[in-house]
């Protein structure tokens, strides 16, 4: 590659990142308000340099890629702009951020061409995890989960021998009552489980229905690791008082099901290995 093709190349990339940094400083700044102040999306500050990872492993195909750059680019800088505008103009926070992905892919194409776009796809469409979900859709997902939290729960109780009474996402007990609200959903740690599976699903295996599956058991596996957290606060409530629900024990017990979550996600994707070999672990980047 010439110099002044480089020179050039290296200009384009530089305008498209540097007007969007522009664009974007009010969408960005908020964004990481919300992943320093809201749990549920504290993983977002490891979305960028995981994505920037997965780009940096493809190198050696970007490399051997032929570069062609295309100025339907920019019509996916008007798609963008046209969701940050629409976000903006009507407060959806989640369109303007939506955006922030169309820019990275902008910069690609204008820049190296689809080729290099196609390599880079997973890359960037992981950056989508960053992305907080609009909050009609937060709730549509959280109140079935507290739902399913309070029947396993209950039904945890029963089989220990304890009497248990459920109303709702209300568990009553003989001496508290146990209420399975919004943070006890268990939609906190789906949403992290579901980045960790991918992210251990892309390390582990080469295969693409063995990344998936591993992503869409942390669906399950988050459910009843959380049935097992509002059972095991029950159980602690009743035999060692209501206190026992709240403060250190309630915070630590999050954590422990993270860990269990993680560790039964870390057993499936062994059993997936066990049952069919295959290609196993990844040797390089192959997606």
């Amino acid at each position: 590659m010439s110099f002044p093709v480089y020179r050039r190349r290296v200009l384009v990339l530089a305008a498209v990142l540097g007007s969007a940094l522009l664009l974007y400083w009010t969408v960005l700044a908020q964004l990481v308000h919300d992943w320093a102040t809201d749990d549920n999306y504290s993983h977002g500050f490891l979305i960028v340099p995981v994505a920037l990872y997965f780009a940096y492993e493809r190198r050696r195909r970007l490399e051997s890629a032929a570069r062609r750059p295309t100025a339907l680019g920019f019509v996916v800088i008007a798609g963008s702009i046209g969701l940050l505008v629409a976000g903006t103009l009507g407060a959806e926070l989640f369109l303007a951020r939506l955006s922030i992905v169309g820019v990275v892919l902008v910069a690609v194409l204008l820049v190296c061409g689809w080729e290099h776009a196609r390599i880079l796809v997973f890359p960037i469409s992981f950056r989508l995890l960053m992305i907080p979900i609009p909050a009609i859709v937060f709730n549509q997902i959280a109140f079935p989960l507290q739902l399913l939290a309070s029947r396993f729960g209950e039904a945890t109780l029963q089989m220990a021998r304890i009497p248990v009474l459920r109303e709702g996402n209300v568990i009553i007990l003989a001496n508290t009552t146990l209420e399975v609200a919004e943070a006890c959903s268990g939609i906190r740690s789906l949403i992290s489980l579901l980045t960790l599976g991918i992210v251990l699903g892309y390390f582990s295996d080469s295969r693409t229905w063995a990344r998936v599956a591993i992503a869409l058991a942390t669906i399950p596996v988050a459910i009843v690791a959380n049935g097992l957290r509002v059972a095991g606060t029950g159980i602690a409530a009743h035999e060692f008082g209501p206190e026992a629900a709240t403060g250190f024990f309630h915070t630590f017990s999050g954590w422990l099901v993270f860990a269990v979550s993680f560790f039964l996600l870390f057993a499936i994707q062994r059993g997936l290995l066990a049952i069919a070999p295959g290609a196993g672990l990844r040797v390089g980047a192959t997606s």
